[in-house]
């Protein structure tokens, strides 16, 4: 079996593929400067995780102004001049431009501004001074500049359209017409309120999503990773087409520990990708196969991705809830492209993997079994009703006891122990307690570093990269949670979201009156139809969103415009930010900026556009399944109306319909798929999206012919000659 890269070659690996990771060059001194601050970042919100959150806006203040003025630091104005090492000069101290330290410098102070005036803000609110509009517009530029540097220009376009549009409202048209704000009122309501850049978005990135990151970063680091992909090798190594299998099961357990579909294609697909090409898989579909199954990642339980923790504070409601309802959806993204991967290698013949070239499954859990403590404890304090970051707390620092231990078998023993007895009670929520474990962890690290000299050195500069490449992981995403805060501040400053969400509903029925007129037998109401073009409209916007915006900003910007229309015509917000959030990952796979598969595409040297068309086709269950639970919503058990029997049913039906799919983009299922084969079983898959007992049967009666056909042709392969 090909070996795995090591931890500083998908490092960098990752740095060339992910445009949010490609730093700027520097100077050594410069470097551990920069590396020092990303330490210091990881190291606050680990400590605040475990010993207390510090009051809202500070917290969000402090973390606001690491982030900004950090990517000042490590992104470079422009592109090209990311990768040359300049000397240090009068105008570029340290080889970083004089003007990006200066922009470093007034962004933190002006990011502080807000929690250092705390006590005067409810007086300044509605009033404020010249200073406030000064540290306000500081602020707002310098961020939409940060975010542009870290994430490219899609967001923040939008974001100054969304400030043009407050200002000169009066200018506009129609319904989107209002009468206009000034820039000290923008600025007032961007900047003081909680509704504009120090909001709900940054406040869970601050909160939650940092930790999350660098527990996924840690337990990669330990093993855990190395771990999945064993036990997904052991498993489906061996059946036709193996490598696609292993990717497919890799990324889905590799999902559960990182949110991030690059990163998942990196750590996967540098094993998987080389193995599919030698099998005989085309390079863009094995580029595609690992990209579109990592994407799904980000839909996994238990850590997911940012949108996650958004629905938590949006939603209010546990976090618990959140994975669960995740948790059949998340299975069906992987069905569905492992389905159309199983096809495609018995279409084409293709083997699986040789006795030799699989792992032992049992010598697997002897090496890495140590690294699914961590794991066990984040789940365990999770649902026990603790707070999701002191579930990273423990996560984290399991993942660091685990790593750095001398005998880290007993170690993880114990940890895992001490957890499980601890966290059903209230004994982790004592601060002497929790501060008695945690120093107790630290001195079993200490001796494990001290006591393995050499060995134990590198282990500690391992987990010290690690919390560094964790921060550098967040700051683009909390750049763009705090942009995106500039969106949602002119929604709800100007109330355009309502009047979207009504242009929305009335071209949805308009349409649905249409198609009614034209086909009344078709198996919907007018109230079903309305909703069907609704949730179309509003699946496009999010691709086409998510072509320029990262999927957190997506998901929210979405939330804040779209979900309102889904809300008019009776879905459950839970329903409705689930469909949202499904719908803005998709982009990741969906060209022309398809960001996991250009990954997956320079890694197996395959076209990337060609690539991100056959991984977008690879993701039709992310495609079907949001239609599925929005019609039927207990698909995701923790909707209100939730029962056993509409779950069953609209489960069954959704296997169905994207195994049904699966084959007439393939072109087998039990035997080789004729053309209008496929176009029957294709036509046949789409009205099992309703899940009802009706639309089911009517799908089984279209696809029966074929059914016939396959099972008399399926029969006359395996006869004796």
């Amino acid at each position: 079996m090909t070996t795995q890269p090591s931890a500083a070659e998908l490092a960098k690996l990752e740095e060339e593929l992910d445009p949010e990771m490609q730093f700027r060059k520097v100077p050594h001194g410069t470097s551990l400067l920069i590396g020092g601050l990303l330490l210091a970042l990881s190291a606050f919100h680990y400590y605040t995780a475990g010993f207390g959150l510090l009051r809202e806006t500070t917290h969000r203040g402090i973390h606001l102004a690491f982030v900004l003025s950090l990517i000042f630091l490590v992104f470079s104005a422009r592109k090209s001049d990311a990768q040359t090492v300049h000397a240090s000069t009068l105008l570029r101290p340290g080889g970083v431009p004089l003007y990006d330290w200066i922009c470093a410098v007034a962004v933190a102070i002006s990011s502080l501004y807000v929690p250092w005036i705390f006590e005067d803000l409810v007086f300044r609110v509605g009033n404020p001074s010249t200073l406030d509009v000064v540290m306000g517009t500081i602020t707002i530029v310098l961020m939409i500049e940060a975010t542009r540097r870290a994430i490219g220009w899609g967001l923040p376009m939008i974001a100054l359209f969304a400030i043009v549009y407050a200002i000169f409202g009066n200018w506009f048209p129609g319904i989107f017409l209002h009468p206009g704000a000034t820039w000290s009122t923008l600025v007032n309501h961007l900047y003081l309120t909680s509704q504009g850049v120090y909001g709900v978005a940054l406040g869970v990135v601050a909160t939650y999503v940092f930790h999350f990151v660098l527990f996924g970063v840690l337990a990669t680091r330990i093993g855990l990773g190395r771990l999945f992909l064993g036990v997904a090798a052991a498993l489906a190594g061996r059946f036709a087409g193996g490598p696609a299998k292993i990717s497919i099961f890799g990324s889905a357990l590799f999902g559960m520990i990182s949110g991030s579909s690059v990163a998942n294609t990196v750590t996967v697909g540098s094993l998987t990708i080389p193995m599919m090409i030698r099998l005989g898989y085309q390079r863009h579909f094995a580029a595609a196969v690992e990209s579109t199954a990592a994407t799904g990642g980000q839909i996994t339980p238990p850590i997911m991705g940012a949108a996650a923790f958004l629905m938590v504070e949006f939603l209010n409601l546990p976090y618990a809830t959140i994975v669960i309802a995740a948790i059949i959806p998340a299975f069906m993204h992987f069905f569905g492209v492992l389905m159309q991967v199983h096809f495609e290698a018995k279409r084409s013949g293709m083997r699986g993997l040789t006795d030799a070239e699989i792992p032992n499954l049992r010598e697997v859990f002897a090496r890495d079994w140590p690294t699914i403590a961590p794991l066990f404890a984040l789940i365990l304090v999770l649902f026990t009703g603790y707070t999701p970051y002191l579930a990273a707390f423990w996560g984290i620092t399991g993942c660091m006891l685990v790593g750095l231990a001398q005998h880290r078998a007993a170690s993880a023993l114990v940890f895992a122990l001490a957890i499980g007895l601890a966290a059903p009670t209230e004994f982790l929520r004592v601060p002497g307690v929790n501060a008695t474990f945690t120093l107790a962890c630290f001195a079993v690290m200490a001796h494990g570093v001290l006591m393995r000299s050499d060995e134990g050195r590198r282990r500690m500069n391992d987990m010290v990269d690690a919390f560094i490449l964790g921060a550098k992981y967040a700051i683009g995403v909390g750049a763009a949670a705090a942009t995106v805060g500039i969106i949602v501040g002119v929604v709800t400053l100007t109330g355009v979201g309502f009047k979207i969400s009504w242009i929305v509903t009335s071209l949805a029925d308009q349409w649905a009156k249409g198609v009614l007129d034209l086909v009344p037998f078709l198996p919907f109401d007018m109230k079903s139809a309305t909703l069907f073009f609704t949730l179309l409209l509003t699946g496009i916007v999010c691709i086409l969103l998510g072509c320029g915006v990262p999927t957190t900003a997506n998901y929210i910007i979405m939330v804040t415009v779209a979900a309102p229309a889904l809300g008019l015509l009776g879905v459950n917000p839970l329903v409705a930010h689930f469909f949202v959030f499904y719908y803005g990952v998709l982009a990741d796979v969906t060209p022309p900026v398809a960001i996991a598969a250009y990954a997956g595409a320079s890694m197996a040297g395959a076209d990337p556009f060609k690539t991100g068309n056959t991984a977008f086709r690879l993701a039709l269950g992310k495609v079907l399944v949001p239609f599925v639970f929005v019609f039927s919503p207990s698909m995701l058990i923790m909707a209100p109306g939730f029962t056993w029997t509409e779950l069953i049913g609209s489960t069954a039906s959704c296997i169905a319909s994207i195994t049904f799919l699966s084959a007439a983009f393939a072109g087998w299922f039990l035997a080789p798929l004729a053309m209008w084969e496929r176009v029957v079983v294709g036509i046949a898959a789409l009205p099992m999206i309703l899940a009802t007992p009706a639309s089911v049967l009517a799908g089984l009666v279209i696809a029966a012919p074929v059914l016939l056909r396959q099972v008399a042709a399926r029969r006359a392969s395996v006869a004796p000659a």
